[in-house]
């Protein structure tokens, strides 16, 4: 006996236990059932089908030929006052077995009812779950679950409004067989369509949701699903067995009304996630993207996501945000672990179109100051031995890292493939692949660049006239500096090296070339010390110039730029002799051999130009050559290298300003200025700037 409104009524409520009994055995049958195949499956379901559809003529006839108190007290038959009274809300507290009770443990409202309701409609999507078995999915899907959408939503209504008009609202709390009570001719008939339209229902669920399983894991969407995967045309076994101890699970809680506002919830982040794909595809206007079906709108795929996700937290909004967590870590999952399948991604089309619009609204004029990022072109030409399948040194590819703020940013990464392009072309391919897994193997934001050419020279001045898009091309070209030039007596590395530098100042790109790469710290390493510049901290000046008025300027310019700094002003005097017991002592040998060296690069240039009669040449072109400026491109050289040696010495990196190579020298007296100016320091960077500001002093 329950209390309902007042009124003590009786209402019957089998055994939850024998109801857990009758769930698993109708499970297991239906699960053989299943592993009969589609087959199988479509010569039971008119069996299911044919009663449900009586079993409503039934219903609907007994409607609409309901008497008052007729056939059992409590119904009005069709009566507009009825409905007018059954119109307002009226929750009422129910017991763990659905029963009205108001000391019941379970409070209903709208948002829970919404939440128990909902898996009554989720049917439409089993054509979708089945796709893979039908003969014209294209067709099919679209004008089956659109005709099951309206059909099911026009017959809810109907018998919304329909029950609300033909009993009191005691006797549609607590007679819970109403449609049963009603029907005519044949009451009985509809309690047997009740049981065969569930059995129908989970038979179409034991059919669909393996085969989506089994679909998930043919994709290698989640690897974790690996065990699910089945062959084309076979049936998913495996699948449908973990689907029917999931069902069994569900029938052991013995509570429908607990465990459908969680099935609820699934069902509306599945449709919230077919919606949002649909409204990406449509509106970034993927090509891709030609759906058959051309009454369609980006607006509503948009705002049946947006309804999902609404009525999600109408339900219940902890659980709601539950669910989002989870479906983000499943994303997350999929991104790290899964595989690309034929589908695509919606999100790639959406970044794709974006950096389009961002590019079109950078467009090609420069790039204010405030606005500047580094985008580094990292040559990933070794000048030396590598690793076998290591395409970049992994310190450069660290040092690229670095250089971009927080290492946010992106970094192009080229190498030189030398050969014919129609020879090279796969090797190319494979090249660039490997250089990808490389780079993403060391965490880099960057893309993998082969060029096919010649030579090198040929190739590099390719890719600083062409390589990258707009205001996003490489600004700063990062390389290692050679040195093994002279110990392996590589004779074609300076004419290379100075025509790289020449490139980049031709194309105003700034250069950072390292040296003393494999001194250099790695990512697990921390290095201690100063970071000593020697073209804007350091200033160097002549003997007679204002050393304090120039220490004064520098210190308000790196003020200004909130830089923190100590400045010193070095005076220098310019006279080409070298002072014995100096500091330069250390590279003196250095000095001197680097100068006979070139004596005697020099006597044989003269040599062979008297020999063949032609003026001096060097790299394939004429030369003219001061030899008293280069002896003072030497003196000055070696001058520098002692003074960052005696204020520098301790530093953790120096960094110098790069020379541009004299016009009319030779690339090897170049080579030899600048392995001078390194002596004897483990760890310099040489720096050139691409003639831009790229700091601005307003703050």
């Amino acid at each position: 006996m329950t209390p309902v409104n007042g009124t003590t009524i009786a209402i019957q409520s089998p055994s939850s236990h024998d109801l857990q009994i009758y769930g698993i055995v109708v499970t297991i049958v239906l699960c053989f059932i299943v592993f009969g195949g589609v087959k199988m499956i479509n010569r039971v379901a008119p069996a299911f089908l044919i009663p449900v559809l009586f079993s409503l003529v039934c219903i609907y006839l007994g409607i609409l030929l309901a008497k008052e108190d007729h056939p059992t007290e409590g119904i009005t038959g069709l009566s507009l006052k009825t409905i007018k009274e059954n119109w307002s809300s009226d929750y009422q507290k129910t017991n763990d077995a659905g029963i009205p009770d108001p000391n019941g443990s379970v409070t209903w409202n709208f948002n829970s009812l919404v939440g128990l309701f909902f898996p009554a409609v989720t049917g439409i999507m089993a054509g979708s779950n089945r796709s893979s078995s039908l003969r014209d999915t294209q067709r099919s899907i679209p004008v089956g679950t659109l005709s099951a959408t309206l059909v099911t939503s026009i017959m809810y209504l109907i018998s919304v409004i329909m029950f609300g008009a033909i009993a009191t609202r005691e006797k549609l709390l607590t007679d819970r067989l109403l449609s049963a009570t009603v029907a005519w001719p044949f009451p009985s008939l509809i309690k047997i369509g009740i049981i065969l339209s569930t059995m129908g229902a989970a038979l179409q669920s034991l059919t669909g949701a393996p085969r989506l399983l089994a679909a998930i894991a043919n994709d290698d969407i989640l690897p974790i699903l690996n065990y699910f995967k089945v062959a084309d045309g076979s049936e998913p076994h495996v699948a449908t067995l973990f689907t029917a101890f999931l069902c069994i699970g569900c029938v052991i809680i013995g509570n429908l009304d607990l465990i459908t506002p969680t099935v609820t919830m699934f069902f509306l982040l599945c449709y919230s996630g077919v919606n949002l794909s649909c409204f990406l595809l449509d509106l970034l206007d993927a090509p891709s993207w030609r759906p058959r079906w051309k009454f369609h709108h980006w607006s509503l795929s948009l705002l049946g996501a947006l309804l999902c996700v609404v009525i999600m937290f109408l339900i219940s909004w902890s659980f709601t945000v539950v669910s989002l967590a989870l479906a983000s870590l499943i994303y997350k999952y999929v991104s790290i672990k899964g595989k690309a399948g034929d589908w695509g991604d919606g999100f790639k089309s959406a970044y794709f179109q974006l950096a389009l619009r961002s590019l079109r609204s950078l467009g090609a004029n420069q790039v204010h100051p405030k606005n500047w990022y580094p985008i580094p072109l990292v040559f990933c030409r070794p000048w030396g031995k590598l690793p076998e399948n290591v395409p970049c040194h992994p310190k450069l590819a660290d040092f690229a890292n670095c250089m971009k703020k927080k290492g946010r940013g992106m970094t192009i990464f080229v190498s030189i493939l030398d050969g014919d392009y129609h020879e090279c072309a796969e090797d190319a391919k494979t090249a660039c692949k490997q250089l990808s897994t490389y780079i993403e193997y060391k965490n880099c934001e960057g893309v993998a660049e082969i060029v096919v050419a010649p030579n090198m020279s040929v190739g590099f001045r390719g890719i600083v006239q062409t390589m990258g898009l707009g205001n996003l091309k490489p600004n700063i070209v990062v390389m290692r500096y050679p040195e093994i030039w002279r110990r392996e007596n590589l004779t074609d590395i300076p004419a290379t090296f100075v025509g790289i530098i020449n490139d980049c100042i031709v194309a105003n790109k700034a250069v950072v070339i390292v040296k003393g790469l494999d001194e250099w710290p790695n990512v697990y390493q921390k290095q201690y010390g100063t970071i000593d510049l020697y073209w804007i901290v350091f200033c160097i000046a002549e003997e007679d110039a204002d050393a304090e008025g120039l220490k004064a300027d520098v210190k308000k310019f790196l003020y200004d730029l909130r830089m923190h700094a100590e400045v010193f002003v070095i005076t220098m005097k310019w006279d080409v002799q070298v002072d014995s017991g100096s500091p330069q002592d250390e590279s003196l040998d250095a000095f001197t051999s680097a100068n006979q060296r070139i004596v005697d690069y020099l006597t044989e240039m003269k040599a062979r130009a008297e020999r063949e009669g032609t003026s001096l040449m060097a790299d394939g072109k004429p030369v003219v050559v001061n030899e008293k400026q280069v002896e003072k491109f030497l003196y000055t050289t070696l001058k520098l290298n002692s003074i960052i040696l005696r204020y520098s010495r301790m530093a953790a990196v120096v960094l110098v300003s790069l020379p541009p190579p004299p016009l009319s020298h030779p690339a090897y007296f170049y080579m030899e200025y600048m392995d001078l100016l390194l002596e004897n320091i483990p760890r310099i960077l040489i720096v050139r700037g691409y003639r831009r500001d790229v700091v601005t002093l307003f703050t």
